[in-house]
């Protein structure tokens, strides 16, 4: 029998909740954001909130821990046909890069997103960008931020392979005196479209949804112990952590200094950093439907359709998913904020071909779920059997299954978890 579902806080028991933070932005009087260490960012109560009383969250909904659909006009000619059931809404695709040189440099992958954002600060009158950078007091935590500046945004470029809930400060935008941008991880970007399509305040005042594509969040845990495994045994020693950036993919890079005051550096490399992490993701991105920011105005990636060249300047992929955001993509390079070098519809499978199996085996995965009595997420508008047929042979269909009871063994997913036994760190 299913748990059942009434609270933000039953989504983060449940282990469906992403750490998003729309929770929290909706209903701030009752929750708060705070780091669960082996879990993620999650929604804790406030000592002081009204008892629920059995009551079921008013926004619930907009979960995406809980709850995905898409409602754009798949009849839309403006829409790619071939590509709208595994990619979603995309009106263009492009190869580029910031035009400038050291957002292109710091950016993860050729600096498209942050190029973006302040064209719409300097060009498009907007008056700020909510995004995630690393706590001056301990840079392997994130924090929600509100850049306004060229230097802001530089400061906090980069992605952070840690949990983040940007969505927390989205009444910073609907307070704002203009509209701003938005950038979070595909989840983030669909539970702030989902809120702004609830909150006509928040929609006027959100210029702009950027979307970056995701893999997975890891847990703080994962960091600490790959931070141990370097040799970091304190991770309040550590003056700055990149975990990517500078150069493209860029180098894990970690910078702390010892008892005796003496600065130590750490390197590793993309591949190396992101297998360690990745194996300690959050449940909820192991069924995720959208890598890809399918709800967002525009999505950013990096063309992994080709091998990268050592020393060869950031690419990014850049997918233009509503009018809104092809204007505003057009509008960047025509004043000379991004290039636009190479429009190829094909460049988003290509680079991300992976994706296809990944959602063919999401079909596996929710059925087994539903055969264990576990806890899933409603996804509507996310075709995944036809992937399941077309691009997993018996083995994989098999293992998709399997590997999933075994997971709701492991990870005790048709129990509650115990996410708040510690209290959580702000």
């Amino acid at each position: 029998m299913r748990l059942p579902i009434l609270t933000f806080e039953d989504v983060a028991k449940q282990q469906l909740c992403c750490g998003c933070g729309a929770c929290a932005a909706a209903d701030p009087d009752r929750y708060e954001m705070r780091d669960a260490p082996a879990f993620g960012r999650r929604p804790f109560s406030k000592a002081d909130a009204d008892p629920t009383n059995g009551q079921a969250d008013p926004d619930l909904d907009l979960c995406p821990g809980v709850r995905l659909e898409h409602t754009f006009d798949e009849s839309d000619p403006a829409y790619d046909a071939d590509l709208r059931p595994a990619w979603g809404p995309v009106l263009e695709v492009w190869e580029g890069y910031a035009a400038d040189p050291d957002i292109r440099f710091a950016g993860s992958s050729g600096g498209a997103a942050t190029a973006l954002a302040l064209h719409c600060l300097e060009r498009e009158g907007m008056h700020g960008v909510l995004h995630t950078g690393p706590r001056d007091d301990k840079p392997y935590l994130n924090t929600t931020v509100l850049s306004s500046t060229r230097d802001e945004l530089l400061a906090r470029t980069g992605s952070r392979y840690a949990p983040a809930s940007p969505c927390e400060g989205l009444p910073w935008i609907e307070a704002a005196p203009a509209p701003c941008v938005f950038i979070g991880k595909p989840c983030d970007a669909a539970a702030t479209a989902a809120l702004a399509r609830k909150r006509p305040a928040l929609a006027d005042k959100l210029g702009l949804n950027i979307a970056f594509f995701c893999a997975g969040t890891p847990s703080t845990n994962a960091t600490r112990m790959l931070l141990k495994k370097v040799g970091v045994e304190d991770p309040d020693s550590i003056k700055s952590l990149r975990y990517r950036g500078n150069g493209w993919p860029g180098m894990w890079t970690v910078r702390w200094t010892d008892t005796d005051d003496n600065a130590h550096e750490k390197q590793l490399t993309y591949a190396e950093s992101w297998d360690f992490l990745q194996r300690h993701r959050q449940w909820r991105c192991y069924i995720c439907p959208d890598h890809t920011g399918e709800f967002a105005d525009i999505a950013v990636g990096d063309p992994w359709y080709r091998p990268v060249e050592a020393g060869e300047p950031g690419k990014s992929l850049i997918v233009a998913r509503t009018e809104r955001g092809r204007r505003v993509l057009h509008a960047a390079a025509e004043a000379g904020a991004v290039v636009l070098e190479t429009r190829d519809a094909s460049l988003l499978p290509r680079s991300q071909e992976n994706l296809l199996s990944t959602r063919g085996r999401l079909f596996g995965q929710l059925l087994a779920l539903r055969l264990a009595g576990a806890p899933r997420p409603d996804y509507q508008g996310f075709p995944t059997r036809r992937f399941w047929n077309a691009h997993l042979d018996a083995k994989s269909k098999l293992q998709s299954v399997i590997g999933t009871l075994k997971r709701i063994k492991r990870k005790r997913l048709k129990a509650e978890a115990d996410v708040f036994a510690d209290g959580g760190a702000a």
